[in-house]
């Protein structure tokens, strides 16, 4: 090779690299849209989610027993608060009439009752814990009593 020729070549390798030096390999590229796409795969996954549902924390119970006693048809409303939160509701119920449910600490448990047009006489009770909370007693037509367990429905 001649001198000219070695020049020649010498020049062409110097303006290759000069052309390139400023461009990001194709290495480098490639690492970087891998890394592109876990970003965007993770990001995906954290939004779409999965199937699975969280699992419900189980909350404390507590025992409560309403019971109505006396004469008379009666109403009756009351509180298990085990599902949504909504008074249960026994229409035309012939006493005595008794209820166990579960409800969870802290909450304050309630039974109510309404005499029918005919009256009578009826008395609401509440225990929690075999414990007795409250006694309310309703007379004559469209009588009215309510019991409830205020804060003692709280762990002891």
């Amino acid at each position: 090779m001649s001198s000219n020729e070695l020049v020649e070549s010498a020049a062409r390798e110097e303006n290759e690299r000069e052309g390139t030096e400023g461009s990001p390999d194709r290495r480098t590229l490639l690492v970087a849209g891998i890394a592109l796409l876990g970003c965007f795969g993770l990001a995906g996954y954290g939004f779409l989610g999965t199937d699975e549902q969280p699992k419900p924390r189980t909350a404390a119970t507590v025992e409560v027993t309403y019971e109505v006693t006396g004469t008379g048809t009666v109403e009756i409303s009351y509180l298990a608060r085990g599902g949504t939160g909504t008074a249960t509701v026994e229409k035309g119920v012939t006493l005595p009439w008794t209820k166990s449910v579960q409800t969870p600490l802290g909450k304050a448990p309630a039974v109510a009752i309404v005499l029918d047009e005919k009256g009578g006489q009826a008395s609401c009770t509440l225990a929690i814990r075999d414990k007795h909370v409250q006694r309310a007693t309703a007379m004559g037509a469209f009588g009215r009593a309510t019991c409830t367990g205020g804060a003692q429905a709280r762990q002891e």
